[in-house]
């Protein structure tokens, strides 16, 4: 995300306004920014993860005999 990108969500969520000094927040927000951008990658990617999985088993029968599952 870009700084412009971080300033207008920090505005449409209501974290800043007129008043505030930016050059203060923003690293704050920055910070922020990308520990959620952080977090929304691990949860895709264990969404990818599952799917993957549910795929390969469904791909090969076999595999949930062998697990126990049937």
């Amino acid at each position: 995300m870009t700084q412009d990108e971080i300033i207008e969500m920090a505005r449409q969520a209501g974290f800043i306004d007129a008043d505030w000094n930016i050059r203060i927040v923003l690293p704050h927000l920055e910070a922020f920014a990308k520990l959620v951008a952080q977090r929304e990658r691990e949860k895709f990617i264990d969404m990818l993860r599952m799917a993957h999985d549910s795929y390969a088993l469904a791909s090969d029968p076999g595999q949930l005999k062998e697990r126990g599952t049937r």
